[in-house]
């Protein structure tokens, strides 16, 4: 009965971390990251606004929502604690999820208090926007192993001998999604009228430095799609397990969707809706690329490894 809570309760987690990260790009793209002026955690200097304005009740819901993760995150823990012996995979993705949560409220925090936010262009703007991403990737990372090891006990070092490809696709994926937080940066700071505007601004010596970088995400989200797309289909063909085989194929299908959505996005100058979409998808990715890590790794400890799997891994 606990661990069936446990495995709830982990599920209900992870699918409220996507719903407030994407909330939180929402309020970035609408320029509401101001709507409770340089104040956290109050709102403007209350707890409760009186007559808010639109960006003050987009924030303040961000804040909201934050708060109520931080909660359910904390009963995961001690359910966690409760349903699993010492030593259990689930008690420690927990705790670092809840680690990796309080990060994330410390960064959206700093962003606020430096006023980071709505308009501002300054380019220490863009670092934080890229460690907010990181520390999201990790947060997420995290609470999917919490919810993986609600059904399969794997230590978090994972011991297959696809793990040190899967890692490197992962930091791949970490690179992919710091470029493209700043290109959306770049996107909501300084839109485009047209296509052909926009890459002459990328490519003028004179644009913002946030406006320029824009160009290098499409190269680094192709290699990066390259590589996660061989390492999902050598995965697909050779997994010692169905499991590892639907997670590889589901893996490669999330990546080419992911490809499709950045050319939508491009071509309608990410427009906010196609922006959520293109984060709803990097996460889908993520979640994806980590899960390999788990499948894989329980392979390896089940002993489903085949000899030959083996030998082809190391070539």
């Amino acid at each position: 009965m606990q661990r069936g809570t446990y495995r709830k309760v982990a599920t209900a987690t992870l699918a409220s971390t996507i719903f407030v990260i994407l909330w939180g790009a929402f309020v970035r793209a609408t320029g509401s990251g101001a709507g409770c002026g340089s104040h956290w955690p109050m709102c403007n200097g209350e707890v409760v606004p009186r007559a808010p304005s639109i960006s003050t009740v987009v924030e303040l819901t961000h804040r909201v929502t934050s708060g109520a993760l931080m909660i359910l995150t904390a009963v995961m823990v001690v359910c966690a604690f409760r349903a699993f012996p010492k030593g259990h995979a689930a008690r420690a993705a927990s705790v670092l999820s809840a680690v990796f949560l309080v990060t994330e409220a410390l960064i959206g925090a700093g962003l606020v208090l430096l006023e980071y936010v709505a308009d501002d262009k300054r380019l220490a703007r863009g670092y934080w926007v890229g460690g907010h991403l990181v520390n999201t990737f990790l947060l997420t990372g995290a609470i999917t192993l919490a919810v993986w090891a609600a059904y399969v006990n794997v230590p978090l070092r994972w011991a297959s001998r696809y793990a040190g490809r899967i890692l490197a696709a992962l930091v791949f994926l970490l690179a992919v999604g710091v470029t493209g937080s700043i290109a959306a940066l770049g996107d909501t700071l300084f839109p485009a009228a047209s296509l052909a505007e926009g890459l002459a601004h990328d490519l003028s010596p004179g644009a913002h430095l946030l406006v320029r970088l824009r160009v290098v995400h499409p190269f680094v989200a192709a290699a990066g799609a390259t590589y996660l797309l061989w390492v999902a289909g050598t995965l697909a063909q050779r997994g010692g397990s169905e499991r590892t085989r639907k997670v590889a194929n589901w893996t490669a299908t999330l990546v080419i969707c992911q490809i499709v959505a950045g050319f939508i996005n491009l071509g309608l100058l990410a427009p906010t809706w196609m922006q959520l979409v293109h984060l709803l998808l990097a996460d889908g990715v993520w979640i994806a690329a980590v899960s390999l890590g788990v499948a894989t790794s329980a392979d390896a400890h089940a002993g489903l490894e085949t000899a030959d799997e083996r030998a082809a891994a190391k070539v």
